[in-house]
């Protein structure tokens, strides 16, 4: 019988030696004897492994001690990156985010995985200031440029023809601004001229950019000695509250604007400022974002009640809301006093341009886009032309003023936005509050109409009083909305979710005028609808032409001086004297006109060459230089 293998012993695992404070414990334990009590010379183990305790001990109290020192140069060099070199660092940055600052401003790209490579230099029509302008006489003439939007163009001297550069992407044209000048010895209406010009909107997406830095000194000075060689007459820049206060409340950097108006300075041109409160380019189709201030958004991470907010909750960075005005909710400041230290530093900082009357005007923005309205048809929440929007009123600090407005009215239960008012792409028809005899009309929805409405005008009064306190003697310009759309339906929906109470049956932009008329601005009427597109038709039951009637009326009725600015580019000669004869009524028996008019250049969304037929006449028209209809 064949005697089986014996089984091999199988090689037994060494035990893993212990290390670090487990290896001191194994040690401790290994000294003390079973009845707990050191073991022969155990007692001078005991002693030592204490003394190695404490040194332990002492030595990681020293790492802490040198991990905060470290963490507080950290920060001061941090701050300073951000006070100083206006660098994007987030609020709890590593050495990574520094180094990837350091990079992009270098010039390289840093992916949000860390791939970082080097990309080509950035194409020239990102950086240019483009312009174009004619002045006849003594009317000077100059041009703004289109919010992000760069385009470079050129006036053929021989045919009034505008013919802007293809491979340049809309950016930097916008308009032709036509101011006003001594008009005794014109006649009217014929050569009543809407003369002088303030400027070129200077994006500054291609002049400033997000770290408050003049992109390409080079280049801007040579578009201004090209705008200059075309007779602008002054340029209209963009102040941005997002860029300047960027990084910490008060700390407010100029360093890039300076730099650009001592080059317009150079140029001897006029200068147009807005104090630009509200967000930028926040849209699908948007290349370029200027947020609100990072110190701003932090609070609103904490606190989102600071923003608009519609019935379903959803908030909107585009502007802080104004039941915030008088709230010390901003690091201890109000809203409106937030406002008022930008403006003052803005004033102090630049003072010597206002004493030698560099600055003639500033336009002081008072909600999204820089115009007095709700944020009530924001794209990022869906909107799409023509829905009515929606009422932006259900912050907690817009309900608390509801509250009390309608404690004082005695009904309680009025302190509530309507439930019926459908949503942002809503038709009128469509809704309960919205439609033909609907509850806009009521006793409750004529309450909410009213104090949504006084809402605006409040917040209009409470920020121009202290503009004019910051800017006294300085003329100061208030943008006001065209919406037009539903215009010719009873209840004139988008016009009430945005802040007109505008009904049929009442006037509502008299009562904002009137608190205009106090301050003395200059209302500058954002004419959308000077020419109807193909896509605004009967289903939008749109009225461009009797919006701007009744508002331009409203106001000269109430001595207000009035300028325009259009918003779709017009390109032919229907659409020319469509703005002619809205900016010099030829029928007017008080002979009133605009102040000035913006006129926006159209944006080549097709390569090649955009013309503007009779663009010169249409000029010296506007100028009062000439008469008679635009020629074949």
């Amino acid at each position: 019988m064949e005697s089986q293998p014996q089984p091999q012993p199988q090689p037994q695992p060494q035990p893993r030696r212990p290390r670090g404070f487990a290896a001191t414990a194994a040690a401790a334990a290994a000294s003390v004897s079973p009845t707990g009590a050191p073991s022969g010379s155990a007692g001078a183990s005991t002693a030592s492994s204490g003394k190695g305790k404490r040194e332990r001990e002492k030595e990681k109290e020293r790492t802490k001690l040198r991990e905060r020192h470290r963490r507080a140069i950290t920060s001061r060099m941090l701050a300073g990156l951000r006070q100083y070199g206006n660098f994007p660092l987030p609020a709890r940055a590593d050495m990574n985010d520094v180094l990837a600052a350091l990079a992009r401003e270098a010039g390289w790209t840093v992916e949000p995985d860390g791939t970082t490579y080097r990309h080509s230099p950035p194409p020239q029509h990102q950086q240019h200031l483009g312009a174009f302008s004619v002045r006849s006489g003594e009317s000077p003439l100059s041009a703004t440029s289109l919010k992000n939007c760069s385009v470079k163009a050129t006036l053929d001297c021989q045919q009034p023809v505008v013919r802007i550069d293809g491979s340049l992407s809309p950016a930097s044209l916008d308009s032709v601004v036509i101011a006003e000048r001594d008009t005794r010895s014109e006649k009217y209406p014929s050569t009543s001229p809407i003369n002088s010009v303030e400027c070129l909107e200077a994006d500054q997406t291609g002049v400033i950019n997000n770290f408050c830095q003049l992109a390409d000194p080079d280049d801007v000075r040579q578009e201004l000695s090209h705008m200059n060689s075309l007779n602008v007459d002054g340029v209209i820049v963009d102040c941005w509250w997002g860029i300047v206060e960027c990084w910490n409340p008060q700390k407010y950097v100029w360093s890039g604007y300076r730099e650009l108006f001592n080059y317009i300075r150079e140029f001897k041109m006029k200068i147009q400022v807005v104090m630009a409160f509200h967000e930028y380019g926040r849209t699908d189709s948007a290349d370029v974002l200027i947020s609100l201030p990072n110190w701003i958004l932090e609070i609103g991470k904490e606190n989102q009640d600071i923003f608009f907010t519609d019935r379903e909750g959803r908030r909107t960075t585009e502007f802080l809301s104004w039941g915030i005005d008088k709230e010390r909710v901003l690091n201890g400041r109000t809203g409106v006093e937030v406002y008022f230290d930008f403006m003052r530093s803005f004033r102090t900082e630049f003072d010597d341009l206002f004493a030698e009357g560099l600055i003639s005007a500033v336009e002081i923005g008072l909600g999204p886009s820089g115009e007095l309205r709700y944020p009530s048809f924001s794209e990022r929440m869906g909107w799409r032309y023509p829905g009515i929007g929606e009422f932006q009123c259900y912050d907690k600090y817009l309900q608390q003023h509801l509250r009390k407005a309608a404690k004082l009215r005695g009904h309680s239960f009025w302190a509530r936005g309507p439930d019926n008012a459908g949503h942002y792409n809503s038709r009128p028809h469509e809704t309960g509050f919205f439609c033909e005899r609907g509850d806009y009309d009521s006793y409750y929805g004529r309450f909410f109409l009213h104090w949504y409405a006084q809402a605006l005008m409040d917040h209009a009064d409470t920020v121009l009083s202290l503009a004019n306190l910051a800017f006294e003697e300085t003329k100061i310009i208030v943008k006001i909305p065209a919406v037009y759309w539903w215009y010719k339906t009873s209840s004139h929906a988008a016009e009430l979710t945005a802040g007109y109470n505008n009904p049929t049956n009442q006037d509502g932009y008299s009562p904002v005028f009137e608190v205009l008329k106090k301050h003395s601005v200059t209302v500058k009427f954002v004419c959308y609808g000077l020419q109807i597109c193909s896509y605004e038709n009967d289903e939008a039951f749109a009225d461009p032409e009797g919006l701007s009637w009744q508002v331009l009326n409203s106001a000269w009725d109430r001595g207000l001086k009035v300028a325009g600015e259009n918003t779709l580019s017009c390109y032919d000669r229907e659409g020319c004297l469509r703005i002619i004869e809205t900016a010099k009524p030829r029928n007017d028996p008080d002979r009133r006109h605009f102040s000035f008019f913006v006129y926006q250049q159209p944006s080549p969304l097709v390569q090649g060459v955009i013309c503007l037929p009779d663009l010169d006449y249409f000029i010296k028209c506007m100028h009062g230089d000439i008469t008679g209809d635009l020629v074949p």
